[in-house]
Parts: structure tokens; C-alpha cells; sequence
């Protein structure tokens, strides 16, 4: 039976705000989005849920997440001054937990985004079939890419081998809202070879890729010139490598990985030719703000990707780099970032600031641009009738809300996750006021602190 969701704002995305608006749920599917007056008599007698002071938009979109780091919530944090030794503490640490230890982490994970009104994620894995099983016991949507790794050329065909055998076990997973993807990691943990046999299996198998680029200081040094910690890493393993002399989207370009309109997660160091390149490709970007400041990599240029008109989703990266899942957060440090950064470059005469960035850019990211971004803007991103009925209920009656004249500088500047009243994906609600239904919060809650326990005191 169709459901009317009425609020003070719908925010379509895609259309202008609505106020005194509702939705019409039938399903999956979206039916009607209006006027509440026209649409409570269009639909007389049906169920109606009105949430007043709040506001109804499309359901967060997180580009780029690690759910199965959820475990790392600060475990790393005396690392961060070395990318290198922070990567190095991780992957020893992840090798430690079992499958049931990984389930564990990334179900704590996709209940955390849950709450915050995220109903679909771009997670990366090293071990995808876990991630899937946890995002669907929880309900929400999702694109799980299966992490590949292998600096060493002469081992690029055995390393392709295993991934094939991993999307084998991905694919009894997969469902109408949870797809396999595929990751070669990044440019300094794959090697050239692998980086093209990758990208023929994911065109051959159509299926969505997604990799680390223009991540570090140290990824640049990388292929710039040969130079630096990555380097030295490679060379201390005796696995040979000829630096390419270019960009990171410039190599990614000339090994085929832009043929298969990857999402490129990061994209700090990056100039106009690059963005030229991603724009033509067309690839889609994940920005990170609060994990690349985090991590001292930088500062991604948000401004000049959406001038670019690069398709662009919003990111927490992992937690154990960010500390939080929350895309509202998100969307409030890259517009601050970016406007910092316009005033930075124009103080140094570097650029006439320009492409002001508003909350409703944000907002577009975070929604129907992180569905652009994963391919999937024929599905959700924004509230339209015959889309998904992927939304998100935010509270707008809050004491730090207050007083409200305008509902996208609301959610930016003055809302989080923890005003989300309501998370629904696909017509199920998978989050309403304080509890997620599908799972035993409490149960998965206890065993991720002792998993919590075992890594610290391994």
C-alpha cells in the first residue's frame, strides 16, 4: 500500500526545494513528490507519516568507506605523521581478524551509517564477501569493491587469478542492491601489469572500479621521479620499478584504468590537465576532506572538480582515518575547505577565487552527485517518482538549528548524523529514531570491543 512522508522541506535535489512538501512511497519506488496539500488529496486514505520540522532529501551517499576498519577507530593515530607506517600498522593489524572478526567491524560500520542517514556506500574490502553480508544484514544499499594488491609485475597474473576467484565468491552475494566492483588499490601497491589486466576484466565482466589516485606527497614522489618513501619500499622488497615521470591520472590514463570510468577516491594532487583527463574519461570522483586533512596529505581542489563538471560524491574514507561516518560533516569541512582554500590561493595571487561553494553544492554532492559518481543516478541520488525510495528524515527542531531560514545551510552548517530521524532504502525503513531494525546493535556493539581488545593487546 502506498505511504505518504510529509515534512516543513523536501529537498528533491534535482528540483527545487519544496516547502510544506511530502512524498508518496509505493513499494520501492517513489510515486509523487509535492505539495502536501495536493498530494494528502490525490492520495486520500493512505498511511501518513508527517515528521514536521524536518526535512526529507534523498538518502546520504558515502563514495568512499572501508567498513570492515570500522575496529580502528583511533588505533592508528600515533602513525599519522607517516603514511607509510600508518598503512603498514593497518594491513599487519587486518591480517589478524578473522572473517567473523571482519563482519563484525564492517556491520558496526554500516549501522553507524545507517543512523546518520547514509543509504548507500562505495566500500572498499580486502574482503569483500564480509562487507556484503554486513551492509545487507543492516538493509542498505551498496557497491563492494574487492580490494587487489601486488607491486610485484611477475606476480600481476597469480594476483588477477586470486581476484577472480574472490568476485566468484562475491557474486551469490550480490542482490538488487548490492553489487561486486572491483579495486586495484592504488598506483604505489599494484603494479603496471596488473593495473591492465584489472581493468580488462573489470570492462570484460562490466564491473565498477574504483582506486586510490593522487592520494600523497609520497604517491607523487612515486612516479614523479622515483623517489621517496614508496620507493624505498619497493626497493627494500628488490621489486623493480621505472617511474613513469607523470601524473597519477596521467599513468592511470596511459594503463587503461580511466577506460573503465572508475571512481578515483582522494584526487589531492591533481592540475587542469589531470581534471581534463578525468572529466573526458568520464570517471567519477570520491573527496575525502576530513581523512586527506587528517592524514596531512592536503587539500583536494572540491571548487575546481564541480567546475570541471567531474561527477563528485562526498567520502568518509575509513574511520580509522576520519574517526566518523557522518556525510553531513562531510559535506561542512569540503565547503569550508574549499572557501579557505579560494582565500588562501587569492592571498598567494595564485587564482581570482571563483566557484564559490554554497551548502547546496554540498548537498548535491553528498546526494545525487556521490550517485553520479558510483553510476548509480538512475536509481537514487534524488527524490523523483519511478526512483528508488532511498531517503532520510533530519530533525530541523533542534536548539542548534535554530532559528531556520534556509534548509540547505541547516543541514551544512548547523545539522549531523545525529539529527536523523528516519533512514529508508528502497521502502524499508533501516533506521527510525534510535534504533536500526534488522540487527542486534548491543550484541555486535560488545563484540567489537573485544575485538577492539585482541588487536590492541596482540
Amino acid at each position: 500500500m502506498p505511504k505518504i512522508f510529509s515534512a516543513r522541506w523536501i529537498l528533491p535535489i534535482a528540483a527545487p526545494a519544496i516547502e510544506n512538501g511530502a512524498i508518496v512511497v509505493d513499494d520501492s519506488q517513489i510515486v509523487s513528490v509535492g505539495a502536501r496539500p495536493e498530494l494528502l488529496a490525490t492520495f486520500p486514505n493512505i498511511p501518513h507519516d508527517d515528521f514536521g520540522n524536518a526535512v526529507i532529501l534523498p538518502g546520504l551517499v558515502n563514495t568512499h568507506s572501508h567498513l570492515e576498519l570500522t575496529v580502528m577507530r583511533g588505533f592508528l593515530e600515533r602513525e599519522e605523521t607517516d603514511f607509510f607506517a600508518w598503512l603498514r600498522k593497518l594491513t599487519i593489524a587486518r591480517l589478524k581478524m578473522s572473517d567473523e572478526d571482519l563482519f563484525v567491524s564492517a556491520a558496526c560500520g554500516a549501522i553507524e551509517a545507517a543512523r546518520a542517514g547514509v543509504t548507500c556506500l562505495g566500500d572498499s574490502s580486502s574482503f569483500a564477501t564480509a562487507a556484503m553480508r554486513a551492509v545487507a544484514n543492516v538493509g542498505l544499499r551498496a557497491i563492494i569493491y574487492q580490494e587487489s594488491f601486488g607491486p610485484d609485475p611477475n606476480l600481476a597474473t597469480e594476483n588477477v587469478g586470486k581476484l577472480r576467484h574472490q568476485l566468484d565468491a562475491m557474486r551469490p552475494l550480490e542482490s538488487p542492491l548490492i553489487s561486486a566492483g572491483v579495486s586495484p588499490h592504488a598506483p604505489y601497491t599494484v603494479s603496471g601489469p596488473q593495473l591492465e589486466m584489472i581493468s580488462r576484466l573489470a570492462m570484460a565482466e562490466k564491473l565498477p572500479v574504483m582506486i586510490h589516485a593522487a592520494e600523497s606527497q609520497a604517491e607523487q614522489q612515486l612516479l614523479r621521479d622515483g623517489s621517496g618513501p614508496f620507493a624505498e619500499g619497493l626497493k627494500t622488497r628488490s621489486i623493480a620499478w621505472q617511474a613513469p615521470g607523470c601524473s597519477t591520472i596521467r599513468y592511470l590514463h596511459d594503463r587503461g584504468v580511466l577506460d573503465t570510468k572508475p571512481l578515483l577516491a582522494h584526487c589531492i594532487n591533481v592540475h587542469d590537465d589531470d581534471l581534463e583527463l578525468i572529466k573526458a574519461a568520464p570517471a567519477g570522483i570520491a573527496h575525502c576532506p576530513k581523512s586527506n586533512a587528517k592524514l596531512r596529505h592536503g587539500r583536494a581542489p572540491f571548487a575546481k572538480f564541480l567546475a570541471h563538471g567531474i561527477n563528485t560524491g562526498l567520502g568518509s574514507d575509513s574511520v580509522a582515518s576520519n574517526n566518523l561516518c557522518d556525510i553531513f560533516e562531510e559535506a561542512r569541512f569540503a565547503t569550508l575547505c574549499a572557501r579557505f582554500g579560494q582565500v588562501e590561493e587569492f592571498a598567494t595571487n595564485k587564482m581570482v577565487p571563483t566557484n564559490e561553494i554554497s551548502a547546496a553544492d554540498a548537498v548535491f554532492a553528498a546526494t545525487l552527485g556521490g550517485a553520479r559518481a558510483l553510476g548509480l543516478d538512475d536509481r537514487i541520488g534524488s527524490l523523483r517518482p519511478r526512483l528508488q525510495a532511498d531517503f532520510a528524515v533530519v530533525s530541523l527542531s533542534g536548539a542548534h538549528q535554530q532559528p531556520l531560514r534556509d534548509p540547505f545551510d541547516a543541514l551544512v552548517f548547523s545539522s549531523s548524523g545525529r539529527d536523523v530521524l528516519l533512514t529508508v532504502v528502497a521502502g524499508q525503513e533501516v533506521y527510525r529514531s534510535g534504533c536500526v531494525a534488522s540487527v542486534n546493535e548491543e550484541t555486535l556493539s560488545a563484540k567489537l570491543e573485544h575485538l577492539r581488545q585482541k588487536l590492541d593487546y596482540d
